[in-house]
């Protein structure tokens, strides 16, 4: 094949590329944001389908979070597609400040305080619980991270839905005013021709 690559990535290689982008975090920002605008449903769709990805990046279940935005976007009836690219909330970037401001909340829902956190050693400690600790010695952690999760998933679900919602209308309305402009043009332009060889 012409354009197939010589060497085939590896799992690790596949891997590393989903979690940190091969190029910057603005291109990848920049195409991620292309292909919300891009895809073929409603605006409504699109936006709360991105907003359930967003939501499912907030709880802690690492690993499922795709799975987490499928069951949320089939609920609330969103778009399956825009739900798989709303977890791009979720980045190495983001996660030490959303995990910590998940205990910090769940911890104020659950004891009326909120304990002074540092967002990278709750990450450190977060990471290393899930592949060194048992769930038992994990859950005083996870569970105010779980319940946490709820307000900041709908606070950040929302913002992502209006700021989703208004671009994707935006977009739509410009693209079938383009369409329709072309048309235009095409049909003026066949006309004009026709008329030209009625009189010839």
């Amino acid at each position: 094949m012409l354009f197939r690559r010589r060497n085939r990535p590896s799992r690790i290689e596949r891997f590393r590329v989903a979690v940190w982008p091969r190029n910057s975090w603005s291109r990848s920002t920049r195409y991620f944001g292309k292909r919300v605008l891009r895809l073929t449903a409603t605006p409504h769709a699109i936006a709360i389908g991105f907003a359930a990805g967003a939501f499912a990046s907030c709880t802690p279940l690492v690993g499922f979070h795709f799975l987490t935005a499928f069951a949320v976007a089939y609920i609330v009836r969103g778009n399956l597609i825009a739900s798989a690219l709303g977890t791009s909330i979720g980045n190495p970037l983001t996660f030490p400040f959303i995990w910590a401001f998940t205990f910090k909340i769940g911890q104020w829902i659950l004891h009326g305080r909120a304990p002074k956190t540092d967002p990278h050693q709750v990450h450190q400690q977060f990471q290393q619980g899930l592949f060194e600790k048992s769930l038992d010695s994990l859950w005083p952690m996870l569970k105010p991270m779980f319940i946490g999760a709820v307000p900041l998933g709908l606070v950040v679900g929302t913002v992502s839905y209006v700021i989703v919602y208004k671009s994707v209308e935006v977009y739509q309305r410009r693209r079938r005013q383009t369409i329709a402009t072309r048309n235009e043009r095409i049909f003026q332009s066949s006309r004009s021709t026709a008329e030209e060889d009625s009189n010839a």
